[in-house]
């Protein structure tokens, strides 16, 4: 059964985020708020989480996993940053946006793209998540919590304990959050491909 943690959206109680990190460092799966719409997050080095976020999701093995992190100097350290993708990761983050960028050696070979070699990486503009990563002090491996059956990712925190309370270990509630998952952008190529519209603008990349 899922622990579940009513935590403020914009002043998150310590105690809270402390016994959050706890079950994640205990290699748990939680459920949490971002400024898109909840994910699935565990640790970096969580094999087991990874394979149960793929089961939840039905994914394969070409899905791109998000590493979400707190900062650029943080996702600095898992993706290769050229000058020019600096200067669009820089003036779009924090933000509703997922970046596709060559992985670095930090990355787990696990969670890369069998062919690319790539990997997700965000920063997002929300309380609760910033307060998770501070306190976790590394980067959530991630995917947008949405499931097979449904059109749209769950968007309250009591619905997913209901859906998900044998298959988590946390649920974090911060008051509703969007439907609308990230914008997908892949730079790892030679010009910015948007691989999928959502909560964050596009033109920018266009």
């Amino acid at each position: 059964m899922a622990r579940y943690f009513d935590v403020h959206p914009v002043d998150p109680q310590r105690r809270a985020i402390g016994q959050v990190v706890d079950l994640i460092r205990d290699g748990g799966l939680v459920a949490y708020p971002t400024d898109s719409c909840y994910a699935l997050g565990c640790q970096l080095g969580n094999a087991k989480g990874l394979e149960r976020i793929r089961e939840i999701r039905q994914l394969d093995d070409r899905h791109h996993f998000t590493l979400v992190c707190r900062d650029f100097a943080q996702l600095g350290h898992f993706v290769v940053v050229s000058n020019s993708v600096f200067r669009l990761v820089k003036a779009s983050t924090p933000g509703q946006y997922t970046f596709i960028l060559p992985a670095t050696k930090e990355v787990p070979r696990r969670l890369l793209h069998p062919k690319k070699k790539t990997v997700g990486v965000r920063i997002p503009d929300h309380a609760v998540v910033r307060a998770l990563l501070e306190t976790l002090g590394e980067p959530l491996l991630s995917s947008t919590l949405l499931l097979p059956d449904h059109e749209e990712p769950l968007t309250q925190g009591w619905e997913i304990k209901e859906e998900l309370d044998h298959l988590v270990d946390a649920v974090i509630d911060s008051g509703e959050c969007g439907t609308e998952p990230t914008t997908v952008v892949d730079l790892s190529g030679d010009e910015p491909e948007i691989v999928r519209v959502g909560a964050g603008d596009p033109s920018r990349f266009q």
